[in-house]
């Protein structure tokens, strides 16, 4: 039986306590970032895409599945989901679900996996396999996915190096690798035939990443991913999260932000002055300093950033400052 986590009666009293007042106000959403209603009776979208390609989604995460007359392939798994992406498939079809796709390691994507059937061919790039063997290790404080709703999902019964070509019935997925980007073995899933395209964590159609560049572990390849993304020919975007799908002007804007927050960090380094601030704060405190510096560096990123696109992209006053730290320090130090 799962465990459910229950706050402490001290933080319910705190938060039955609450008022409007303590209420945190950010920009208005752009209307542009918002994709269709779902249907709070059932809890859940489900739309076909086109030829047999559908895309569920519970209005925060994404999965896309491929009905191919001999079976369905399922694209990720993420807790919040969960077991209603079983009913999204049985709502548009009778096959059963033969192969699933990892489109990387993370918990919140892939941690409700093991609802899919025991038999069903697990692929994953062969970087995802090696995450999840230590992930799934004893050697840590938490069970994996524990916080997201998630439990240890089956390990892949397929792994590639570089590209799969996967053919089963009437259908293809071409899974490709170019690099670590949000993290080593996030992977492209391209259905050909219907022009779709789907990479998970890079690209918020209608908003910024979220927080951190999608704590991307490679900062150079999370910047490159959108220029891969633009060499496939596509015209429907997949990103994994949140309220609507995407298209190729999606990985465009967001390419552009990405290029603006780059800019803005250079002139912010170039521009704010260390010594000055130094005189100000003085040696003492070397981490106070740096602290100072530092989020004065990402305060003027932020500023040039804003001037731009506030009001363009849901969420970008909510999490700018933070892009622009990630995007300075790797301009600092890698």
């Amino acid at each position: 039986m799962k465990k459910l986590f229950i706050l402490p009666v001290f933080v319910l009293f705190i938060l039955s306590c609450a008022t409007t007042a303590d209420k945190k106000e950010f920009a208005a959403v752009p209307p542009s970032a918002y994709g269709p209603a779902v249907p709070q009776d059932k809890g859940y979208l489900v739309e076909e895409i086109r030829d047999g390609l559908y895309w569920a989604t519970e209005g925060a995460y994404q999965v896309m599945f491929l009905t191919t007359g001999e079976g369905v392939i399922v694209v990720d798994a993420p807790p919040s989901i969960g077991e209603k992406v079983l009913q999204a498939v049985a709502d548009v079809t009778n096959e059963p679900i033969t192969h699933v796709v990892y489109s990387h390691s993370h918990a919140d994507h892939i941690g409700a996996a093991a609802m899919y059937p025991a038999g069903a061919v697990i692929i994953a790039h062969e970087d995802t396999k090696t995450q999840l063997e230590s992930a799934l290790s004893n050697n840590r404080a938490f069970p994996y996915g524990v916080f997201v709703g998630g439990s240890e999902p089956p390990l892949p019964t397929v792994t590639f190096k570089d590209r799969y070509e996967l053919k089963v019935g009437s259908q293809t997925l071409i899974l490709d690798y170019h690099g670590a980007n949000h993290e080593p073995g996030n992977i492209f899933i391209y259905a050909p035939r219907q022009h779709v395209l789907m990479l998970v964590d890079v690209v918020f159609p209608g908003w910024v990443p979220f927080k951190d560049l999608a704590l991307a572990e490679d900062i150079q390849g999370f910047l490159n991913a959108h220029d891969q993304v633009l060499e496939y020919d596509f015209d429907v975007f997949v990103g994994g999260h949140l309220t609507r799908l995407g298209t190729r002007d999606d990985v465009q804007i967001q390419k552009e932000y990405v290029s603006d927050l780059i800019a803005n960090a250079g002139t912010a380094l170039k521009t704010v002055d260390f010594m000055a601030i130094a005189q100000e704060q003085g040696f003492a405190n070397p981490w106070g300093l740096f602290d100072v510096y530092l989020d004065a560096v990402a305060e003027k990123t932020t500023e040039l950033t804003l001037a731009k696109w506030s009001g363009r992209l849901g969420g970008a006053d909510v999490w700018t400052k933070d892009h622009s730290f990630r995007i300075l320090e790797s301009l600092r130090i890698e």
